[in-house]
């Protein structure tokens, strides 16, 4: 089981916290594995930093490239939520 951190921007981290959003689309270049935890960390590409809100999860469920018209080299993979960070940084 590995941990990785992950960008993702407002308008999602805003799904996600509101458990609207359970899966992300990326590009498979870390190996993600079921079981892996994730760690979503809110990023403002307009100020280009990180806000200091995250959530933490775990991967339950991969699709893999290859399946369903899915491009070459990325999965998509559901998660269940662990825990929600809303503080945000001065």
């Amino acid at each position: 089981m590995r941990i990785h951190e992950l960008k993702i921007l407002p308008k999602y981290f805003e799904r996600v916290v509101n458990r609207e959003k359970t899966f992300e689309i990326r590009k498979n270049d870390r190996d993600f594995q079921t079981g892996d935890e994730i760690e979503l960390k809110e990023f403002d590409n307009i100020r280009n930093e990180f806000s200091g809100r995250c959530v933490f999860g775990r991967i339950s469920y991969i699709l893999n490239s290859g399946e369903y018209g899915l491009k070459q080299g990325y999965c998509v993979f559901s998660f269940k939520i662990n825990k929600v960070a809303m503080e945000e940084l001065k």
